[in-house]
């Protein structure tokens, strides 16, 4: 628990650091160019699929005219918007993971390393194509989770649970990858995430519900629709803030159990050649101390 909060402390300090603050700045403009053109371009077609996707369900009509009958007159006005917009952040989510990730965790875990750990070597127990399909597969199996899951999110309690731990799942399969692929070898990696996976999947959870606080500004902008425009860029800059905390949290946290985990083996090593050195001192003696220099005749 002291190594968890220590690393959580340290990743909050680094996030103010000019280097961090400059990398956040590309995946924000990104992501608000890409969030903004999808909007320009199919707002109004996903607003015509999901208006007669909803008129075709007789009990969500019901379901509204009840719902009318009791003050909500703009409500049929308001589903749809409000439901597109619902359904694009776990789009955005998982792609500002992914920016992150790509664009911004190597050079930070570098940031933690020369700062922290300059003298851990680097083994590099993998390559940026395993990083970028460990990452890929992470994120197949997270989108079909929150797929499957969408039914349940209509249930009031499971919506504010099922997400943010999905999400952490996939924060904390991607960021602790990343953050020891160039540091550890291949099996100090496995056995890292063996003896640490609940803390870092701890580490996941919280980034995930941290993430999901920017879900108040599309709250928001479900409520004031034509302010959308204005709370998308601020919505994106807060996962980006937030994934980039998160990334520091697991580079401080994996590349301080590495550290450990090379102590501890080396810890042994270090007996043996002690005893070694004791032994041969036992059976050969201590060495012979140097003749003084004949006198000068």
């Amino acid at each position: 628990m002291s190594k968890l909060l220590d690393s959580f402390w340290r990743a909050a300090m680094y996030c103010l650091h000019p280097r961090v603050i400059a990398l956040s700045v590309l995946p924000l403009i990104i992501m608000a160019v890409l969030a903004l053109g999808a909007g320009y371009l199919f707002w109004d077609a996903a607003l015509v699929t999901v208006r007669s996707q909803l008129e075709g369900l007789d009990m969500v009509n019901t379901a509204i005219r009840w719902l009318e009958g009791l003050g909500l007159s703009n409500l049929r006005v308001v589903l749809a918007p409000v439901l597109v917009l619902f359904l694009a952040i776990p789009v955005i989510v998982i792609i500002s993971l992914l920016f992150v990730a790509w664009m911004m965790t190597p050079a930070m875990v570098s940031l933690v390393a020369e700062r922290r750990f300059a003298m851990l070597e680097r083994k590099k127990g993998g390559s940026l194509a395993t990083s970028v399909l460990w990452s890929v597969g992470s994120t197949f199996l997270a989108a079909i989770a929150l797929v499957i899951s969408i039914p349940l999110w209509l249930i009031p309690p499971l919506i504010l649970v099922l997400p943010p731990l999905i999400w952490g799942w996939l924060t904390y399969r991607v960021m602790s990858y990343d953050a020891l692929v160039d540091h550890a070898s291949a099996d100090e990696r496995r056995q890292i995430f063996r003896e640490h996976r609940a803390n870092l999947l701890g580490i996941g959870v919280i980034s995930g519900y941290l993430g999901a606080a920017p879900s108040v500004l599309w709250a928001s902008g479900a409520m004031f629709i034509a302010m959308a425009p204005i709370l998308v860029p601020v919505a994106i800059w807060m996962y980006t803030l937030v994934f980039a905390f998160s990334s520091l949290w697991f580079a401080h946290y994996a590349l301080s159990a590495l550290e450990q985990l090379r102590k501890q083996k080396e810890a042994p090593a270090q007996a043996n050649r002690a005893s070694t050195a004791m032994n041969s001192i036992a059976i050969d003696g201590p060495p012979a101390a140097a003749s003084p220099p004949a006198a000068a005749t």
